[in-house]
């Protein structure tokens, strides 16, 4: 049958039982031809936006650590599977403590090879066609197209971003082709196809897009962000021959996956960054800053109106509502406290990532002298006033630990402690045994702490609050680039004076002091300002799926490195029933395991024994 002309609905259950390069939509599984499809307006509008699907939903990071109900490579498991958060729900049996196999791997993308299909058909099938009462014309084609091939390109970026070298699909297969097997390209092949992609449509796509119904489209930002992301990665050690397992790694016939080291792959990085960064500063995008009426950064305002509302640091995001309800499942719901209204408590912040939270002076924990976590004393709670407790504002709660006191405020912002008052009903929040919300049930924070990030402080599952809130799902925003061009900018001449500058840019949106300001000595010094860069990103990007990925490809996560993401991690002592000094000392969580292999992710093993090309990753059988 004639690739053009074979049935939809045929190509499903033949595609679906033999590989999943093959696999497309089921949203057209009635039985039309693909003339049906590309003759019809309607038809071809809803083939072209399932390519959207594979977008990752980076605010379904709630559920499912477990085998029995995996979540997918496409949403966010990274902060549970990472030294950011504990997931309370499913306790046991979790990736981060028993690992897994490439048999049962549950965070697999490979799906996306049904989107790239689709991305294949439309740029080989789809064409202008004319009408009175409704049309495809030839700008509206010229922008699916390009779409589309966004997609692709960025779809293969996030399986490299996985997995490594993978599979290259930039052609329609005919799903009658004798010989339906795939080889993984070498890594630079498919980093160069998707650079030469991305670089062409940076100047193809639109510069911005305005309308709700179309900010989930690529623009000539998106795609200058993915193409600075990917050429990171590539000269990342994970990717660019640190990684000497990776290196003896070949295809049946001999070629090599992995590439040697090449150091010029910064310069790259540094100059796809540029780009970039230059458009950002045309007035495209920007810091989200609120400033006070005296011209001050507001650093709790912008750091809270950031993840509430689209604006002009988002260079893109998905429109997935995944925060759900307060009184249904989603991520709301499940950093919300028991007594708040049917909450499940069902995320805890690891102490490790509290630790690691600046103080307002700038410094660490460890450096400052300003941190004590001896004794108690009153914390101010900037609430409104609480029309569940009469209109009077609850200003002081009683007291709480002084390891809270004097934090940075990307640490308000983010991270929900023992004695905190509820920004609604004023209500203080305890974790310890026999508090209001410690250890009973089968959910309950882990570790005494909630995420607080992004959560919209005007739901509440009582009368007429508003129950529910959409949320931009970040996937790009400049002040991640602003880091990266410092990351970049280090490794090509660490005495460039742009290092330090954009990581201030970033601490004084945060309002903490300067590194210019406060440590002047680390200036042009590689491993200091990179160890400055790293500690930046770790607070900056909390919650934001980065930091999972950044540890591997900086080849830091074994034990005895800068990052481990195996051992025990940490949490407040919850056995205690005492909510002030028994309570306030760390005890250990979880004792979670890491190994080398995990570096890259395995290809799902199904995927690779059905087949005679497809090799695995170093460690994986």
């Amino acid at each position: 049958m004639n690739q053009l002309t074979y049935l939809l609905v045929i190509a499903l259950t033949a595609c679906m039982s033999c590989n999943d390069f093959l696999d497309v939509s089921d949203e057209l599984t009635q039985e039309v031809t693909m003339d049906d499809v590309f003759e019809n307006p309607a038809y071809t509008r809803r083939f072209h936006r399932y390519i959207y699907t594979g977008i990752p939903d980076m605010k379904y990071m709630v559920f499912n650590t477990d085998y029995n109900n995996p979540m997918d490579g496409l949403d966010a498991p990274w902060s549970p599977c990472s030294d950011e958060l504990k997931a309370s729900r499913n306790s046991t049996n979790t990736i981060p403590v028993s690992g897994y196999s490439s048999a049962n791997a549950p965070y697999t993308r490979w799906s996306l090879y049904k989107q790239i299909r689709q991305c294949n058909l439309f740029l080989q099938y789809a064409k202008v066609i004319p009408g009175d009462v409704d049309q495809i014309s030839e700008e509206e084609l010229a922008d699916m197209k390009n779409t589309a091939r966004f997609f692709r390109a960025y779809y293969h970026y996030l399986l490299v971003e996985l997995y490594g070298p993978v599979p290259l699909m930039t052609e329609v297969v005919d799903s009658n082709a004798a010989d339906l097997d795939f080889a993984r390209a070498p890594l630079d092949e498919v980093v160069n196809f998707i650079d030469a992609e991305l670089a062409e449509l940076s100047k193809l796509l639109p510069e911005q897009r305005l309308e709700d119904n179309e900010r989930v489209k690529p623009t000539r930002g998106v795609a200058l962000a993915v193409r600075a992301k990917l050429w990171v990665y590539a000269a990342s050690p994970l990717l660019n021959g640190g990684y000497a397992e990776a290196l003896e790694v070949t295809n049946t016939d001999g070629t090599r996956l992995f590439p040697d080291r090449d150091n010029n792959k910064w310069q790259k990085a540094l100059n796809a960054l540029q780009e970039l960064i230059d458009w950002a500063e045309t007035g495209a995008y920007e810091l989200h800053t609120v400033y006070n009426p005296d011209g001050t950064v507001n650093a709790a305002q912008s750091l809270y109106q950031l993840q509430q509302v689209y604006n002009k640091e988002i260079i893109w995001a998905a429109t997935n509502n995944s925060f759900g309800a307060v009184n249904s499942d989603g991520q709301d719901r499940s950093c919300t406290p028991r007594t708040e209204g049917v909450g499940q408590t069902a995320l805890g912040v690891l102490q490790d990532m509290v630790d690691d939270f600046f103080m307002a002076d700038g410094l660490s924990i460890e450096e400052s002298p300003n941190y004590t976590e001896e004794g108690f004393s009153d914390y101010v709670n900037e609430i409104p006033a609480s029309p569940i407790m009469g209109g009077v504002t609850p200003v002081i709660t009683t007291q709480v630990s002084n390891m809270y006191l004097n934090r940075e405020p990307r640490f308000y912002d983010a991270v929900f402690f023992q004695g905190r008052r509820w920004h609604i009903s004023g209500r203080e929040i305890f974790f310890h045994d026999g508090g209001n919300n410690g250890k009973t049930g089968g959910m309950y924070s882990r570790t005494g702490y909630l995420p607080y990030k992004g959560y919209c402080k005007e739901l509440y599952n009582s009368g007429s609050f508003k129950k529910s809130q959409f949320r931009p799902s970040i996937l790009f925003r400049l002040g991640e680039f602003y880091l990266l061009y410092a990351e970049v900018l280090n490794e090509v001449n660490p005495s460039d004076r742009r290092i330090i500058e954009y990581v201030d840019r970033v601490r004084v949106r945060a309002g903490i002091p300067r590194l210019a300001d406060i440590k002047p000595q680390i200036i042009g010094d590689k491993e200091l300002q990179r160890e400055a860069i790293r500690k930046e990103m770790r607070v900056e990007l909390f919650m934001e799926g980065q930091r999972y990925f950044n540890v591997r490809r900086w080849m830091v996560a074994e034990d005895g490195q800068e990052s481990p993401q195996g051992g025990w991690v940490k949490g407040m002592n919850l056995d205690s029933k005492d909510p002030k000094e028994e309570f306030h000392k760390r005890k250990n969580v979880e004792l979670r395991l890491f190994e080398r292999r995990m570096y890259l992710y395995p290809l799902p093993l199904n995927e690779v024994q059905k087949s005679r090309k497809l090799v695995q990753n170093p460690g994986w059988e």
